[in-house]
């Protein structure tokens, strides 16, 4: 009959989306980031020569993230989270493009990129995660997640600097554009879409600054938001000023990215973690994460410019525990949001890995002005206590 209509028999066979997916989409990202993730402080680095300029350049390129962060809500309202996801993979690859120029421009355009990828892909997936996991499974879920990301953040900063120190600037860029590429064929296949069942509030407030205050009033989000930002952190510094260490110190663009890899291989204790997250509560095992992770900072600090190697065994110690946070800490967050608050909410949530880019470079530039990388992690080192402390005496025990 002409009202029939006939589908393309592969269509049902499409499983609904679930944990594993979103851990595929999440790998995909992974590999597409961190192939780069030690070869783009490199390159500033070769371009301005100066550990400092370096901090302001990132301090600049988070502020500029930051603004697009908060507009996010605004966009996805607009455009329908499909087409700000597909927007955040072409921004990566652009990124890279923009990288390939190897100048000052490029350099800074391409950060600018990647981080507004980043940030559309951040918003996106945790938006589609709500939707679709239970919140009793979340913290199973995003273990998982870390979990399948971890050869990518192993692997992906060695392979990086390789192909960079050994091949040129286009090869290196070039694997995250395919990277870029097949996530975005990916993310196609599996179809996912807005819930048409989650509608907002008539009175939710569109102004990104509303949100904002939205969001302040809430004490569980903020305090989601403390525990986001303190890992954030840490990772930033190790991400950029473990590699800096390694050069500055003559040990070696290639060490950089081998301590970067190393880190992340810790990944794996992902699953672990949330393990232990379900056995003894979130509350107990984050707040230790934040002073393990002190504790190691500070040890780093000690060992600063004069022993490197020593100095980034203990930035390994400290990776082990962020991983903890990583597994477990955004379950702070997606317990506590309302659901028809979800994209307004989400997207100031996400402004703590902004934040993270953008305010430790901006201490960090005063630091080095008088103390040498190891006041850096001591600094560190000290904010996280302060989160450690934050964590226990606010965390609802039955977390």
């Amino acid at each position: 009959m002409v009202t029939q209509v006939r589908h393309p028999i592969w269509l049902p066979a499409v499983k609904p989306a679930g944990a594993r997916t979103f851990a595929t989409l999440y790998a995909l990202e992974s590999f597409a980031r961190a192939s780069i993730a030690s070869v783009v402080p490199i390159q500033a680095y070769e371009l301005l020569q100066n550990k400092q300029t370096v901090s302001l350049l990132y301090t600049l390129v988070a502020f500029i993230g930051l603004s697009a962060t908060l507009f996010m809500p605004m966009l996805i309202g607009r455009f329908s989270r499909r087409w700000i996801y597909t927007t955040g993979v072409v921004l990566l690859a652009v990124g890279s493009l923009l990288f390939m120029t190897h100048s000052l421009p490029g350099q800074m355009f391409g950060m600018l990129a990647r981080v507004m990828g980043a940030s559309a892909l951040a918003i996106t997936l945790n938006l589609y995660i709500m939707d679709h996991i239970r919140k009793t499974d979340i913290m199973q879920a995003e273990s998982l997640r870390m979990a399948a990301s971890m050869i990518a953040w192993t692997g992906g900063p060695t392979l990086g600097v390789f192909l960079y120190t050994r091949y040129g600037i286009f090869v290196t860029h070039g694997v995250v554009v395919a990277f870029a590429t097949a996530l975005l064929v990916t993310f196609w296949y599996f179809r996912l879409g807005d819930n048409a069942l989650i509608r907002p509030g008539k009175t939710r407030p569109a102004n990104p600054l509303k949100n904002i205050g939205r969001f302040v009033a809430q004490p569980r989000l903020r305090l989601a938001w403390v525990i986001a930002f303190g890992r954030s952190c840490f990772w930033t510094t190790f991400f950029v000023y473990g590699p800096i260490l390694m050069v500055v110190t003559g040990q070696g663009e290639l060490a950089g990215g081998l301590l970067v890899s190393a880190g992340n291989a810790l990944l794996f204790a992902a699953i672990y973690w949330g393990r232990a997250g379900r056995r003894f509560g979130a509350r107990n095992i984050m707040t230790f994460a934040f002073f393990g992770m002190s504790t190691a900072l500070l040890l780093a600090g000690l060992g600063g410019e004069r022993l490197p190697l020593v100095t980034g065994c203990f930035l390994l110690f400290g990776a082990l525990f962020a991983v903890a946070l990583d597994a477990l800490g955004s379950t702070a967050f997606m317990r506590a949001v309302r659901t028809y608050e979800r994209p307004q909410m989400t997207a100031v949530y996400r402004t703590y890995l902004d934040l993270s880019e953008l305010l430790p470079p901006l201490v960090y530039s005063v630091v080095l002005a008088f103390f040498g990388l190891g006041a850096v992690f001591v600094t560190l080192g000290v904010f996280t206590a302060i989160c450690g402390l934050i964590t226990w005496r606010f965390l609802p025990k039955s977390m």
